[in-house]
Formats: structure tokens, sequence, C-alpha cells
């Protein structure tokens, strides 16, 4: 049996541990026998062997069909990576390459708004604009450009109305609901007082940006109806010098969550990115968390609304924006997982109280209120 397994290391595909095998009745009684779990017990059965020190032969000879199926009877199965695969191979798209007469002659007549939440941007929002966003205004594929200012005092609305946009001030949009309390919030305003079929949000401090920023999103909204919601991914290196490790909220909060309780969207490779674009009818639809937890619930919310297949991902290339400080992300981490734990049990938090015990026990505030589904609000009275 060694012999085979030193001969034949990689005979087992990636995905598979081999539910179709062979056991003598006296190994599988010392073991304990196959675990009774809802998905994957053909690999936890395998760990009990070799924990047991029973070994293991693989032979290539041996042929098995398999169903290719997408949906399965456990809700984490070989069907759960089947589909994610399916899903990379029709929903990933490349950013780049994008002419503006593609985008133009796929527009017709969709109206398309774009939105940029701002808090204290002043050296990077103008960037932002005039690298991907003036030029597709100019094009006439972008129809409204939005800046929601979050109070800044750094001159960030100065710049972006320098530019011809339109500029609001959060608090002053829907302001029946109080001071806006967060990233999300703002979002959700935002979308009250906008009027674009497919509406494209977009973060404010990029450095650097990429010229298809925005036309990369929108590709994939304006040439094909079936999508619904667009996610932009990005490489973030860590200070310029260390590639793969700037999303640390993502690879240690966001993606082990989506992995052990929303598999099929296991796939995106960033699930907190600011870059989305989606048709106004699907945002309308979706409750906004006021605060960071915004981005996973909407790709959450809207699997549950569409299904996987109508959510894609744009590799948008490299994206180098401001890093905080490690101790800070804790209260972003707080509210992604408030975030995902109102969507797996429909429990609401319980008031967002973080405690730093390194600042003397200081207690933050989370912002984890969730503002509604946005029905057809009265625009005309949206904005004081």
């Amino acid at each position: 049996l060694a012999a085979v397994r030193a001969a034949e290391p990689n005979a087992e595909h990636h995905q598979f541990s081999g539910a179709s095998m062979g056991i003598t009745a006296e190994a599988y009684r010392s073991v304990g026998g196959l675990p009774a779990l809802a998905a994957l017990e053909d690999e936890a059965m395998e760990g009990r062997l070799r924990r047991h020190g029973v070994p293991i032969a693989r032979s290539s000879a041996v042929r098995v069909w398999t169903s290719a199926r997408t949906s399965g009877r456990a809700p984490r199965g070989l069907a759960a990576d089947l589909a994610v695969l399916r899903w990379a191979d029709r929903r990933r798209y490349r950013g780049d390459g994008v002419s503006v007469e593609e985008l133009r002659a796929a527009k017709g007549a969709t109206t398309v708004s774009v939105v940029l939440p701002a808090r204290e941007v002043a050296d990077t929002i103008g960037g932002v604009l005039d690298a991907a966003v003036m030029p597709l205004v100019a094009a006439e594929v972008v129809d409204e450009v939005l800046v929601v200012d979050a109070g800044s005092t750094d001159g960030t609305a100065e710049v972006a109305a320098a530019r011809g946009v339109r500029v609001l001030d959060e608090d002053r949009i829907l302001p029946g609901h109080g001071p806006a309390l967060g990233k999300g919030d703002a979002m959700w305003r935002a979308l009250a007082v906008t009027t674009g079929d497919v509406m494209c949000f977009l973060d404010a401090d990029t450095s650097h940006p990429a010229p298809w920023l925005l036309s990369g999103l929108l590709r994939p909204l304006l040439s094909d109806l079936e999508v619904q919601l667009v996610k932009g991914a990005f490489d973030r290196p860590f200070e310029s010098a260390r590639p793969h490790e700037g999303g640390r909220v993502t690879e240690l909060m966001a993606r082990p969550l989506l992995n052990l309780h929303f598999p099929e969207l296991a796939g995106f490779a960033q699930p907190l990115a600011g870059e989305i674009a989606a048709r106004r009818a699907l945002l309308e639809r979706l409750a906004f968390p006021a605060g960071y937890g915004v981005e996973i619930a909407m790709l959450i919310d809207a699997l549950r609304l569409v299904g996987l297949d109508g959510l894609a991902e744009v590799d948008l290339g490299t994206r180098q924006n401001r890093h905080q400080p490690l101790r800070d992300l804790g209260e972003m981490a707080y509210a992604v997982l408030a975030a995902v734990e109102a969507r797996i049990d429909g429990r609401a938090s319980a008031g967002g109280h973080y405690v730093r015990p390194w600042d003397d026990f200081a207690v933050a505030r989370v912002p984890v209120l969730e503002r509604p589904p946005l029905a057809s609000p009265d625009r005309a009275a949206a904005v004081d």
C-alpha cells in the first residue's frame, strides 16, 4: 500500500476524497464507523482511518462517474464546489480592455448613476473622478454623479464640486432618519436621491485608480441582462511591499464566514470591496446595514433574491488605499460579523458595544442598525 501511495500521490481529485471506497469490516468497526454528518462524511471517514493508522491506497485505475449537479442534498458538499466553479467560469470578468464605444452601444436607454461615499478624502477623490468617472460622463455613459460627504473638514466636498459633480452632506439626505450612522447609511440615502437604472458605488480613497475602475464594473450589467450585481476585486498590497496582505478583515473574518455559512459565495475574491454596481430594482429590495457590514450583507441578500448566477465579479487590478491600524479593524470586523449573524438566524445585534481594553476600557459604538429596503421614496422630499 505504501508503494501505491508513493507512486500515485496525486491520484485523488482535489475536490473529492473518495466516497467510493472499500474497507474491511474489522477496520470499519475499529475506527467507530462512518461519522454521522450532513455532508463530507467521506472526508471525515478518511480522517478517522488516518488517525487510527489504517493505510489507504488510491488507484488511478479506478474510474467513478458522479453527478455534476450544482445543487445537492446537503448545504456543504461537492455540489457547492461545482457551483462555485461554474460561477467562476461564467461570471468572473476582466476589467480592462473595455471601450467607451462598447459601453455606449450596450447601454441603450439604461441610465447610470455613480455614487462616491466620502470622508476626509480630499487627496484622492479628485483622482478617482478624473481617471475613472468623468471620462464616462463626457462619453454619455454615466448620467449622474453624486458625492455623499460625511462632514469632511479637509476640503473633500470642494474638490468634488470643482469637477462639476453634485455633492450632498449625508445628514441632509432623508433627514427624518436622523444623522447618518456610517458608510452603509450613506449608500442607502444616496439610493433615495438618485435615479439611475444601474447604480455604481465607488470608494473615494483609492490612490492612482485605474481608468477602467468604473467601466469594468459597468460592462457585465450593460451587456448581460441576467447579471444583477457586480463586485470589484483587487490585489491589495499592504503598504505597496507585501502583496495579497492588505485585506485583513476579508481574510480573517469575511472569507471564513462565507465558507462556513454561505459556501456559494466563497469564490468572491473581495466580498468586502466597496466597488459595487447593481440594478436599482434589486438594490431597493435590500436592507442596508448602516456601517461596514453593508457590502457582505448586500452579497448574501442578493444571493437569496437572484441566485448565484445573477452575481458577478470583475478583476480591477491592483488597488492601493489607506490601511487602518490593526486595533481599529476590530470594529470593522465586528460590523461584518453582526451583518452575517443577522442573516443566519435573523437576530439583530444588541447595541453594537465594542470594549477597547487598551483605551482605559472605553466602549465604542459600532453601527449595526439596518435600514429597511427602500421602496420608491418621495425623492422630492428626500433632501433637507
